[in-house]
């Protein structure tokens, strides 16, 4: 398993607010829902757009180049054109400072 990875401190990620990070070559996304924090990889799964810097309208965020979406909480996909789940991380805070990690090896 990863080693976990700094991605900012809290003052740095307040709510409606997103941060990117890299745990090696993958691009996560975290973002502050209502104060909740989320990790997605920054990869549209229709095309390979990024995510971050997308609209979001509550725990769903829209990819800018063909609109699909995604639920932050799960990864589903939640609107055509994507199908398939986005990769989600885990997120934790520990002294003022967020973090997370790519978990899947």
């Amino acid at each position: 398993m990863s080693n976990w990875i700094r991605v900012c401190s809290t003052a740095e990620l307040l709510p409606g607010e997103f941060q990117l990070a890299f745990d090696g070559d993958t691009a996560i996304a975290v973002f502050n829902i209502d104060g909740d924090l989320y990790a997605i990889e920054d990869v549209c799964t229709h095309d390979g757009g990024e995510l971050a810097g997308g609209p979001i309208e509550g725990f769903e965020v829209e990819c800018l180049r063909h609109g699909a979406r995604f639920d932050l909480r799960t990864g589903a996909a939640t609107c055509p054109p994507a199908y398939i789940p986005a990769v989600t991380f885990p997120v934790k805070v520990e002294n003022g400072e967020v973090w997370t990690r790519d978990d899947r090896g």
